[in-house]
């Protein structure tokens, strides 16, 4: 009995099997377009062509920096006794930063006190001896004019009267070497207390108290710290040389810094360097970027004063309320608003796309029956010639649904934001243009092509 339930089942098991076989191939083949779908056409995405304001946008990368920023370096060396100022610290003009051991410029200054007052007690003799060789002088002139002295003493007394007045010059001299000497001594005990150049906050303190530091005597001495204004901070970017012709004097920007995601803060180009900075110089990779600096012209960094600075109006929305507190070296992306355009024709930037006008036309004749004549002609043509060169017509167009099908139209294009371009010509606002998908419309869509419109997956903007 088992054995012919078992073989009464066979032929059921069979038929199953390839019914399953059946409807796997047809939903494969319907899928991937092979049937069913004949009157359908292509499927694309579709946006439709607006009018829009654009503003063309330069991005760089760089980091936040005081637009102010003095190094404190010493003039003098020695042994720190006295720091009077920590980082973060708040001083104005004048005040003191750093004092160093003044022992040995005191101890010079004793030094050239004592050597100016020989030099002016060997002035004082010296006078005295020109006194007495005048004196000398004088009497052996008139005993001379009278015959009454040999004419060698006459000239031996008038050379020591000469002599004794450029002694007395040279001890003049001496004076003056001496005391110019004192001046820079008493400078350089002065310059053993370091104070504020200007108002600003201490920061990137690098010593501490005890610690030796170098002057600024023949190379560039111990940077001791930096006093900054914290309230005129900038960002300084690197800007290709492709985006820096676009780049000008007092630009706007918009500013992101990292450490506040999702915040936008305002700037202005305020200087644009005229010299490249070149990396990978001779080699592949070698890149060319101008440094341009761009001021934060948002409100920040308030609490930084002595006055804590608060803002006059009350406001209970946060985002008014909102002070960001910025420090050098924190991250940065600049936007740069170069040009604008008001109001006009605009597309997706993945809409504009490029074809080879030659390309086409010669598929387009490919497809029309040609005479034997004109086939033997061909043929004849490309056995003389070995290598046949095709002259390139690159040209950059939109595809425009109009019943139903895609139509190529070739359009002019202007300034771009971030997601549209500008159209200058081609096309007009409010007609349906291709958007996607991108490996539809980089290489598969022709024109004149069947579409069928799918925006499931997109967002109209």
């Amino acid at each position: 009995m088992a054995n012919k339930k078992s073989s009464a089942k066979k032929p059921l098991y069979w038929i199953l099997g390839v019914l399953g076989i059946v409807i796997v191939t047809g939903l494969t083949l319907r899928f991937t377009g092979v049937i069913g779908n004949a009157n359908e056409g292509k499927e694309v995405e579709t946006s439709t062509a607006k009018l829009k304001t654009i503003t063309q946008l330069v991005s760089a990368s760089g980091k936040v920096q005081p637009e102010i920023e003095v190094i404190i370096r010493p003039d003098v060396s020695g042994e720190i006794i006295e720091l009077a100022v920590k980082e973060g610290d708040f001083v104005r003009q004048d005040d003191l930063l750093v004092r160093i051991k003044p022992d040995i410029y005191q101890a010079q200054i004793d030094n050239l006190n004592a050597a100016l007052l020989t030099q002016q007690a060997r002035l004082e003799q010296t006078r005295a001896s020109l006194i007495r060789a005048k004196a000398a002088f004088e009497r052996d002139k008139q005993l001379f004019e009278k015959d009454l002295i040999s004419e060698m003493e006459y000239i031996q007394t008038k050379s020591e009267y000469d002599s004794q007045q450029a002694s007395l010059k040279a001890a003049e001299y001496q004076i003056q070497s001496a005391e110019a000497q004192l001046r820079q001594a008493r400078e350089e005990l002065e310059q053993t207390v370091i104070r504020a150049p200007q108002n600003g906050t201490i920061t990137g303190l690098g010593v501490e108290e005890g610690e030796r530091v170098l002057g600024n005597a023949q190379m560039a001495g111990t940077e001791m710290m930096r006093v900054s204004l914290l309230d005129r901070m900038e960002v300084l970017v690197e800007v290709n040389e492709n985006d820096i012709v676009n780049v000008d004097y007092a630009d706007t920007a918009r500013i992101e810094v990292d450490a506040y995601p999702e915040r936008m803060f305002k700037g202005v180009v305020t200087e644009i360097a005229n010299s490249a900075r070149i990396t990978g110089s001779g080699t592949n990779e070698q890149v060319t970027n101008y440094s341009v600096k761009v001021r934060i012209t948002t409100p920040h960094n308030l609490d930084s004063s002595p006055q804590k600075m608060v803002r006059n109006e009350v406001s209970e929305d946060p985002e008014e309320m909102f002070v960001p507190n910025f420090r050098p070296g924190m991250s940065a992306t600049v936007d740069i608003e170069t040009q604008t355009a008001m109001n006009v024709v605009s597309v997706p930037i993945q809409s504009v796309t490029v074809r080879d006008f030659a390309m086409d036309d010669a598929a387009e004749s490919d497809s029309t029956e040609s005479s034997d004549d004109e086939a033997e002609m061909i043929m004849a043509s490309d056995r003389d010639n070995e290598l046949v060169i095709e002259q390139e017509d690159i040209r950059k167009v939109v595809f425009v649904i109009e019943d139903g099908k895609a139509v190529r139209k070739e359009v002019e294009t202007g300034i771009s934001d971030n997601t549209h371009i500008q159209v200058l010509a081609g096309i007009e606002a409010g007609e349906e243009i291709v958007t996607g998908s991108y490996r539809m419309l980089s290489n598969q869509l022709k024109n004149g092509d069947k579409i069928s419109v799918n925006n499931s997956k997109t967002v109209n903007n």
